[in-house]
């Protein structure tokens, strides 16, 4: 028998409409974006697989941005190749599974909520993976006082994302896919493969209707990874989100996330290009790569990953303490404590490679005494 899981659709009214939507420190893309794709999906003829929101032309054109016939412009949610984006949107399109993967801080959950907004008009039906998420957060749970009244029934169950997505044909997400324990991972091979999900204790099923599908992040860099099994990677076509290219694309994303983050927090806005944010960049591309960018000198890396996320993070705290304790404007002493902190993570080991880059590299570099003495300043 198949059971039909009825949930409680997502207003369709505009972000501000939502129940204070437009008040919530991070919307969610669907709402941030509504505009974007309200005008999208009004001018994309294009054909749409079924239940999906826009054409997988329209998807694309969301992610890295463009202008619509009309003069509508969509800006890019994603900085760089643009064939990657392309496979990840055609891979929902069949009954594969998206696996993105990459060290941390190459934007895959970023890619993941707005591919699901994209395509289903709703990111929310997500599974946040941890060392403790148990498999009901994949199958489904029950509610303990109604099972206990009245034993197993569908009134009991409590159906989870990605049971609501199979039910709806929407997008389910599972982020830190790795991070969670393998016998859980391994909860996803009937529904990749079966596109069914049993529930024994009822002798009934859950079967995904057209429009269902999954995308999944992942990285092999952090402690505590879970290898997927052979049998759960084949039920995934995997796409590899690399770092940028070259340190202009970098700070491009960078100065972007922080501009999109301050707006939310009230905070002053970072000119594009600034000189601060171009330091940042450049001595996280140079000790992650373990070279200057002359190519002159060798440098040792850190323990850290220094992704362009912690770059962002770094220039956004260094906005709110020249916000609430300085001028407004972002100078050294604003980023110093915060690029400590990224690089120093093994006090030890860490913290000696970064004394080394600043008299190295950082003090002898012209234009960036001021950047320098800040660096020291906290290090000692």
């Amino acid at each position: 028998m198949t059971v039909s899981v009825e949930t409680t659709e997502k207003s369709a009214a505009p972000a501000g409409e939502q129940g204070g939507a437009a008040q919530a420190l991070r919307p969610h893309a669907e709402d941030a974006f509504a505009a974007e794709l309200a005008a999208l999906a009004a001018q994309d003829d294009r054909p749409r697989p079924a239940r999906w929101r826009l054409s997988p032309w329209a998807v694309a054109t969301y992610l890295l941005g463009g202008e619509l016939p009309d003069g509508t412009v969509i800006t890019p949610k994603y900085v760089g190749p643009r064939r990657i984006v392309e496979v990840a949107v055609t891979t929902l399109a069949t009954d594969r599974a998206l696996l993105l993967l990459g060290v941390p801080g190459t934007a895959k959950t970023w890619v993941s909520e707005h591919l699901a907004a994209a395509v289903s008009g709703d990111s929310t039906l997500l599974v946040q993976g941890t060392a403790g998420t148990p498999e009901e957060a994949i199958r489904y749970g029950w509610n303990y006082a109604r099972l206990l009244a009245h034993g197993p029934s569908r009134d009991a169950l409590v159906p989870s994302p990605v049971m609501r997505a199979m039910s709806e044909g929407m997008t389910a997400r599972v982020e830190e896919l790795t991070r969670i324990p393998a016998d859980v991972q391994d909860t996803l091979i009937t529904i990749l493969s079966e596109k069914t999900l049993p529930i024994p204790e009822l002798g009934q099923e859950v079967q995904a209707v057209r429009g269902f599908n999954l995308i999944a992040t992942a990285n092999d860099r952090d402690r505590g990874v879970n290898d997927l099994s052979s049998a759960l990677r084949r039920r995934f076509n995997t796409v590899v989100l690399p770092l940028p290219e070259s340190a202009e694309a970098e700070v491009d994303i960078v100065s972007r996330r922080v501009d999109q983050i301050g707006r939310s927090l009230d905070l002053p806005a970072a000119p594009e290009g600034t000189d601060e944010i171009r330091r940042i960049v450049t001595v996280f591309r140079e000790l992650r790569s373990g070279v200057t960018e002359d190519g002159r000198t060798k440098l040792k890396s850190p323990s850290g990953t220094l992704s362009t996320a912690e770059a962002i993070s770094v220039v956004t705290s260094g906005l709110a303490l020249s916000a609430h304790f300085g001028d407004g404007v972002l100078r050294p002493s604003d980023v110093a404590a915060g690029i400590l902190g990224a690089v120093v993570r093994d006090p030890a080991a860490d913290r000696v490679i970064w004394q080394e880059y600043l008299e190295a590299v950082v003090r002898e570099r012209d234009g960036w005494k001021d950047f320098y003495r800040a660096c020291r300043e906290v290090s000692v």
